[in-house]
């Protein structure tokens, strides 16, 4: 039976102390994605503007049904990269998932204010992550492209690796065998290797004037064969459209290849959805707002993640799977926004064990980490949710798994590989919450990007590193006064350990693991809810589960 978790908390010093810092926290963060919503800036808006062209976020604006929400993803890709070259806001593409009349789809639009819509590395990071998305849930996906093709400064790092600019084209063509449905409007330059991606796609659109597709501009056709001729003449709308044929149709404008767009995603067949269970929504008993004041600012402290969970799921209802057993894992299922959901989660709160113990005996155990059991639990619930058909949301806040020798006499290692291998083959929708620590092999076996979330989702709180930034620091400075060989002054270690530290905490920053989308987005706490319902969503379009299965498991 579902209980009711605890809502109820003092709104104490360090409750009001938290809720402030993250509060600022997230004004900092909105601040950026203002400013990295400018593109190349407001000189080369109007650049676009006096083309006739619309902004990137426009032309999504107008394709997207009026009253839903972009919901953006990828937004801080590139944060801090390629400063040498001026950087490139949101790595020069916008992605994310929209709905366009009624159907849930993926978007991709180059930003052409950047670089003139330019493929750097992370851009081809970014469109394939899309494109993943895409075919993993099954959604139509659409491109609005404006690109002057791969950012040749750095062709050697964007060109001929497996995961680099070709595969692209090769999820072209993934998708349209696979009956997913891709529809691409050239509303600016397309050029080069880049002109595959719209004609590859099931329909291709062009906007007369300022559209152009051709694998050599004119320039370049110049200097190979002196031929003279302008891009118009070459590759541009009437060419292309009446007389090569390579482009099914023409628009006088953004605005109406746009409304074609929405006309022909409104006709495709309506998809038949996985049976994930969905009742009516109900708010939670909880206060989402208080979140903010849960979470404690120094990540070592602990906190109750039954408050969480209390704030996140309907009704504040959880039924709890061995809720007496390895209890640093936090193993259930509940319902957010009407999807069932399995959850598993790490606890924070410093806790008690009795397993192998004399009665009224008590051994603590440290939150956050995971035990033997709490792997044994989580490896037993995540094969309970596929067999049941069950979503899984996995809330991270892991130090890692328990280290030492009473551990290792435990079987830590064969407990942890259980659950990393079920995790790794789960067949069911998985979805990760970056929530607060996020260390070494506990990254893994609570669903890390190497293991094949359909979305990941971080707070402001979250920190990804192989291990805590103090441990870590003190680490490599140890290496370092061993590899220099010499005495070093107290001075000097404090010098480099401060170096050591700064770097570390910059890395373990959620902007830092954003810039290179380990996670998909970071989201303000307070809209969770909201966001893994939308994600639930996107992955009911995957028709049918697939039978689990697993390799070899040590038991």
């Amino acid at each position: 039976m579902p209980r009711t978790l605890p809502t109820s908390i003092e709104h104490d010093l360090a409750f009001e102390a938290n809720r402030d810092h993250w509060l600022n926290e997230l004004r900092v963060i909105e601040a950026q994605r203002r400013k990295i919503a400018e593109g190349g800036g407001a000189r080369a808006a109007e650049k676009q503007k006096a083309k006739g062209k619309m902004l990137a976020r426009e032309r999504i604006a107008a394709l997207i049904d009026e009253g839903t929400e972009f919901l953006e993803l990828g937004t801080f890709a590139a944060w801090g990269m390629y400063e040498e070259w001026g950087g490139a806001p949101a790595a020069g593409t916008l992605a994310g998932l929209g709905r366009i009349s009624g159907r849930e789809c993926v978007i991709v639009a180059n930003d052409a204010t950047v670089k003139a819509g330019a493929w750097f590395p992370m851009t081809c990071k970014k469109v394939l992550r899309a494109q993943e998305i895409a075919l993993e849930n099954r959604l139509p996906i659409v491109y609005l492209v404006d690109s002057a093709g791969v950012f040749l400064p750095m062709q050697d790092e964007i060109f001929p690796d497996r995961d680099h600019f070709g595969r692209a084209f090769y999820y072209n063509a993934r998708l349209s065998a696979e009956g997913i449905y891709q529809i691409a409007a050239i509303m600016g330059s397309c050029v080069a290797g880049g002109a595959y991606l719209p004609i590859m796609s099931d329909e291709a659109l062009i906007v007369e004037g300022n559209g152009t597709i051709f694998l050599a501009g004119a320039h370049l056709v110049r200097a190979a064969i002196g031929e003279q001729i302008d891009n118009q003449a070459l590759g541009g709308a009437e060419v292309q459209v009446d007389i090569s044929g390579v482009v099914d149709d023409r628009f006088p404008d953004d605005a109406s290849a746009i409304e074609h767009i929405r006309a022909r995603i409104g006709e495709l067949a309506r998809p038949r959805l996985a049976p994930f269970d969905r009742i009516d929504p109900r708010e939670p008993a909880g206060d989402p707002e208080e979140l903010l004041g849960i979470l404690p600012v120094d990540r070592t402290r602990p906190y109750d993640t039954y408050q969480l969970l209390g704030r996140l799921l309907d009704g504040s209802e959880f039924t709890e799977y061995k809720a007496t057993y390895g209890r640093t894992l936090i193993c259930g299922t509940g319902r957010i926004h009407g999807w069932a959901v399995g959850i598993v989660a790490n606890q924070r709160l410093i806790v008690h064990r009795r397993r192998g113990l004399e009665p009224g005996e008590r051994e603590m155990q440290i939150g956050g980490v995971i035990y033997s059991d709490a792997a044994d639990k989580g490896a037993r619930f995540v094969e309970l949710m596929n067999q049941k058909g069950i979503p899984l949301l996995f809330l991270q806040d892991v130090t890692g798994f328990m280290v030492g020798s009473k551990s290792e006499r435990e079987g830590i290692i064969k407990d942890g590989a259980k659950l990393v291998n079920v995790v790794a083959n789960s067949v069911v929708p998985k979805i990760t919450v970056f929530v607060g620590n996020s260390y070494g092999a506990g990254n893994y076996a609570m669903c890390g990007r190497a293991y094949g979330a359909r979305f990941y989702y971080a707070w402001p709180s979250a920190s990804i590193s192989v291990m805590g930034g103090e441990q870590a620091s003190r680490t490599l400075l140890a290496i370092q006064l061993k590899n220099r060989g010499e005495d070093v002054s107290e001075e000097e270690k404090a010098e480099l350990l401060a170096e050591i530290q700064a770097r570390y905490r910059a890395a373990m920053d959620p902007r830092y693991a954003a810039a290179r989308l380990w996670v998909d987005e970071i989201i303000d706490p307070r809209r969770t809810r909201e966001v893994v319902a939308r994600s639930i969503e996107a992955a009911a379009h995957q028709p049918e589960i697939p039978p689990f299965r697993q390799g070899v498991l040590q038991t």
